[in-house]
């Protein structure tokens, strides 16, 4: 019951580390979103990129070119799909991230966030109103 697999988001936007950084960027702003696992060819997970991983370009007054391999995050906090959201959001509370990827078989299938989890502890409290 409180398993990733439930409240996953399987519409996943990914990126892959080739790349540009800038479009990885405008990806970000046009979906309104704040964070993009980073995919090799086979689905396993490569990385994560993040606001905070590509506000280093805020220093870099050449406006070089660059991929999003040059900016992500490569060690990347993931979970199974049949994970507690419990261990998800411990998971949280302990590191300085967002949202995390989930696998099945290493391989990417859907992503969850913390404010996934908010809007399922929200739903559980109106259930149990009922």
């Amino acid at each position: 019951m409180f398993e990733a697999k439930n409240i996953m988001k399987t519409d996943v936007i990914a990126v892959k580390g080739d790349m540009p950084i800038h479009e990885a960027i405008q990806t970000l702003v046009d979906n309104n979103i704040t964070g993009l696992p980073v995919i090799n060819d086979d689905m396993t997970i490569a990385g994560i990129i993040t606001e905070k991983d590509v506000l280093r370009l805020l220093y870099d007054n050449q406006d070089k070119p660059g991929t999003v391999a040059d900016f992500m995050t490569h060690e990347v906090i993931a979970f199974d799909q049949s994970d507690s959201l419990v261990d998800i959001a411990e998971c949280f509370m302990q590191n300085h991230i967002r949202r995390v990827p989930i696998t099945e078989e290493n391989k990417l299938v859907g992503i969850v966030s913390r404010k996934d989890i908010i809007e399922y502890i929200l739903h559980l409290r109106h259930k149990k109103k009922k």
